[in-house]
């Protein structure tokens, strides 16, 4: 009798947990084949910005990787907290997919899905499916907060991304919160 091919997996990673504003990102990928780009491929944290935009473009354009994402916004990171939140976002890319496949979590968590699935921390580092996905996340994450920088100048959100930094402390301090800010965290020490 022959083998059934492996018919791969979906790897699924987030951005945005930790950021004081913004939402949170997530990713869901397919690999269909061999794409020629994937030794240059990592978690995306170990990218530079110049980097993950690189890669980004060549994931998107190529016909080899189908991909999904979604994101939860601000008022439901503070309605339901940051893991639901995020659990909810991986939920939705993977539906958006539309396949019937085993799924790789970059966490420990599980999800609300009826595909079979397996949490692995630090997936983001060995699954290349999960390393896509962070790159996806990461890279439609800056670029949102990129854009709500021209609303919100005086935060400085195309510098930091929302993330905890000395100055987005200091302007949080100076101007108070804006609509972007999770009112759920611990926005000032």
């Amino acid at each position: 009798m022959e083998e059934k091919e492996n018919p791969g997996i979906i790897g699924v990673d987030e951005a945005g947990r930790g950021p004081l504003a913004g939402p949170v990102f997530a990713a869901a990928v397919y690999l269909r084949g061999e794409i020629d780009f994937k030794d240059k491929v990592k978690d995306s944290k170990k990218l530079t910005a110049k980097r993950r935009e690189e890669i980004y473009l060549k994931i998107i354009s190529s016909p080899e990787i189908k991909w999904a994402y979604s994101f939860s916004v601000v008022e439901t990171i503070d309605r339901i907290n940051i893991l639901e939140a995020t659990k909810r976002a991986m939920e939705r890319a993977i539906k958006k997919l539309d396949l019937d496949l085993p799924v790789v979590i970059d966490g420990n968590f599980r999800l609300n899905i009826s595909l079979n699935q397996k949490s692995i921390p630090g997936a983001d580092r060995d699954i290349l499916e999960c390393s896509l996905a962070s790159i996806i996340s990461k890279v439609k994450r800056d670029k949102y907060m990129e854009k709500k920088d021209k609303i919100y100048p005086l935060y400085l959100f195309s510098k930091h991304k929302g993330y905890g930094t000395k100055k987005h402390r200091e302007m949080i301090e100076k101007y108070g919160p804006c609509s972007l800010h999770r009112r759920s965290f611990r926005l000032l020490p």
